[in-house]
């Protein structure tokens, strides 16, 4: 690979680059296949025989439960004696310390977000947080890890902030014999402990992509022969932010089609996006000059997840954009491209993330980023550069699509093999179904 003058660009670094993107290629198509296959190989297997099981109304299947108290999301403590499990996805939203508030489990039982339809299984002592936290403590003829798959299997799906327990208590639960409950159960957590690893190992992988990436960014920005200028970004580019003042567009100000009024969360994957734009009057958008924008651009997210950049192209101009943004317009000494790339290095990742200021929201202020340092070659130079990041950048587009595709599959399998067991096609080895 050569630029304009006929000098390498320095092919090592991008064919390293290359290389450990096809390794990490080939590896996600391993555990893609991995997850393709069933727990248990078809020849090794038979039928799970579903004769004698029974069936009955999910309120009929649970026990009547006190709870001591609940706890506000507000006093959640950070640290603590006792977990709080309330209706959030995450297993654990906080701690307390308070004896008398602790619900006591003498056998698995499941939460159950009325609100999120979350679903967690639960074996510890712990402090209920919140609002819409149902708690399923099933009888005993039910295997509580079996009951939460199979609660699992209904897949029941949140439609916003309403009450979904009567919709889970109209299911009916299939009831087999504690013994082949507990079966069932063992190949289950076998299978998603294996789906858990690999998904794991993947997200790894994409991980070490994105800091090879970042790396290898930094190595070409290196000026190992000395020559290149240095100066400051305010020397280089004209800098400004969305307005602050009491003219910023109130919610009731938004309309549906406008002007583009960009916040952060649009910045995706070092692009603008599309998606949930929110737009005001033009009207409005006068009042708020600090933030016009213009094509060619760069953006770079200032307040709250800091370093997420994008470059306004021709669908943008005139645009306007929220406080959590900060633009660069460059010079003639500087190209947005280059810019653009030298934002994303490893570098300047980690001096964000040690220079940002802000206990409740984090930011990397106006003054932060005018006194940061660039060195930077001639034009034609810059040019190369980003034509070198451009082809490692496209690299990792498309290693994260084939990922994203195949997370899809995984949330896909797992509902696959729930059903499966469910509803009597489960295959289990041939030594196990004997005992069952």
């Amino acid at each position: 690979m050569y630029g304009r003058r006929g000098y390498p660009l320095q092919p090592s670094a991008v064919q390293r680059f290359l290389y450990s993107l096809e390794i990490l290629n080939q590896t996600t198509r391993r555990a893609y296949d991995s997850w393709r296959l069933p727990p248990i190989m078809p020849s090794q297997s038979v039928v799970v025989n579903t004769d004698g099981w029974k069936t009955m109304l999910l309120p009929d299947c649970i026990e009547r439960v006190k709870v001591p108290s609940k706890i506000p999301k507000k006093q959640y403590l950070e640290e603590g004696t006792y977990p709080v499990i309330s209706q959030e996805a995450t297993q654990i939203s906080g701690y307390w310390n308070d004896l008398e508030d602790v619900f006591s489990v003498d056998r698995p039982l499941i939460i159950f977000g009325d609100h999120t339809c979350n679903l967690k299984f639960v074996d510890f002592d712990f402090v209920v947080g919140a609002d819409g936290v149902k708690i399923l403590k099933p009888k005993e003829f039910l295997d509580g890890k079996f009951f939460f798959y199979q609660l699992l299997s209904f897949n029941l799906q949140s439609t916003g902030y309403a009450r979904h327990f009567r919709k889970l208590k109209e299911y009916t639960i299939t009831i087999p014999s504690l013994e082949e409950q507990q079966l069932i159960v063992s190949i289950l957590d076998e299978a998603f402990e294996n789906i858990s690893n690999s998904s794991k190992r993947v997200e790894q992988k994409l991980i070490d992509a994105t800091e090879l990436f970042s790396s290898l960014v930094e190595e070409k920005y290196t000026d190992k022969e000395g020559k290149w200028n240095q100066k400051t970004i305010s020397e280089l580019c004209k800098i400004g932010d969305g307005n602050h003042s009491s003219k910023y567009p109130k919610k009731s100000e938004m309309i549906e089609t406008g002007i583009p009024f960009i916040r952060g969360t649009n910045l995706v994957n070092g692009r603008i996006s599309d998606d949930d734009i929110r737009y005001i009057t033009e009207e409005k958008h006068s009042t708020l000059k600090k933030g016009h924008l213009l094509t060619g651009d760069v953006l770079f997210t200032n307040r709250g997840e800091i370093g997420k950049v994008a470059i306004v192209d021709e669908r943008f101009d005139n645009a306007n954009l929220n406080s959590q943004l900060a633009w660069f317009r460059c010079g003639k000494e500087i190209t947005p491209e280059f810019l653009f790339y030298f934002l994303q290095k490893g570098e300047m990742k980690r001096h964000f993330s040690q220079s940002k200021t802000g206990a409740a929201l984090q930011q990397f202020t106006i003054k932060m980023i005018k006194s940061v340092s660039i060195s930077y070659p001639s034009i034609e130079e810059q040019k190369e550069i980003v034509e070198s990041c451009q082809l490692m950048q496209k690299r990792v587009e498309e290693i994260t699509q084939i990922y994203l595709k195949e997370s899809d599959s995984i949330v896909e399998l797992k509902q696959s093999i729930l059903r499966e067991a469910f509803n009597g096609t489960l295959r289990i080895a041939e030594g196990l179904a004997g005992q069952s």
